[in-house]
């Protein structure tokens, strides 16, 4: 389940709540019992490695070797 980040406008706290996504932008309450909260823009990390595809892939100035004169 999503995990959202709010700030609240009255007492400046930041916290978290797992909701589904269907339900992102319903009214969060937090934790100190104040309504007057925001939902704010999270980023999202995502990680992984670049693969070639066999044979060298080509195109591409640097990766087709056109660079390297004649």
């Amino acid at each position: 389940m999503p995990r959202y980040d709010y700030r609240c406008r009255a007492c400046g706290d930041t916290f978290e709540l797992s909701r589904p996504m269907a339900r992102a932008n319903d009214p969060a309450e937090c934790p100190r019992g104040h309504d007057d909260t925001v939902k704010l823009l999270s980023t999202v990390a995502v990680g992984g490695v670049a693969t070639q595809p066999p044979g060298g892939g080509g195109g591409g100035c640097c990766g087709g070797g056109c660079c390297g004169g004649g």
